[in-house]
């Protein structure tokens, strides 16, 4: 793994567990076993490292993903491949996700972290809209805004009372 890799890594867990300000780059370098500058080299600042971070988990969370239409023709609901994912995040990974608490603490992000959150969201609603269309939903951009609000708002409620059956009961 490249430095460059391990500082986002590192950052990603701080993130998915704390936010934003749950990392500072002393914080990453000695996680890494770096120099402070060399943080910088990677990242000139936090908001440069943020960005790219959002970037790539919304890039791998898609990829992940896969296509709606692969899933269907497989006989898989792809809203169920949807939904796994958040609930790996929470039950396996035992983290929030990452844009999802980015997103709420979006009033104090810089701007181009919070551009890199509204592309995770824009990305998920796009992909679950067709998801909902393949499935034969009749409104299915509405349905996607459903379906990302009640996973990330139930993902918050089971992590803020440590308790995973209130994700279950939401999604079940």
């Amino acid at each position: 793994m490249t430095k460059k890799a391990a500082l986002l890594k590192a950052a990603e867990n701080k993130v998915r567990l704390g936010g934003y300000s749950n990392f500072s780059f002393r914080e990453l370098a000695n996680e890494i076993g770096i120099k402070s500058a060399s943080v910088h080299y990677h990242f000139p600042t936090k908001a440069d490292l943020g960005a790219e971070l959002a970037h790539q988990y919304t890039d791998a969370f898609i990829a992940v993903l896969g296509e709606p239409e692969a899933h269907k023709a497989n006989g898989k609901n792809p809203i169920d491949i949807y939904t796994q994912l958040f609930r790996n995040a929470l039950v396996i990974d035992k983290k929030m996700c990452l844009c999802g608490l980015l997103g709420a603490q979006s009033d104090s992000l810089p701007d181009k972290v919070r551009d890199e959150v509204k592309r995770f969201f824009i990305k998920n609603l796009a992909w679950l809209t067709q998801a909902h269309k393949i499935n034969g939903e009749l409104n299915p951009e509405r349905a996607a805004i459903k379906t990302v609000s009640l996973l990330e708002g139930a993902m918050m409620i089971s992590n803020t009372l440590d308790d995973i059956s209130y994700f279950e009961q939401a999604i079940f």
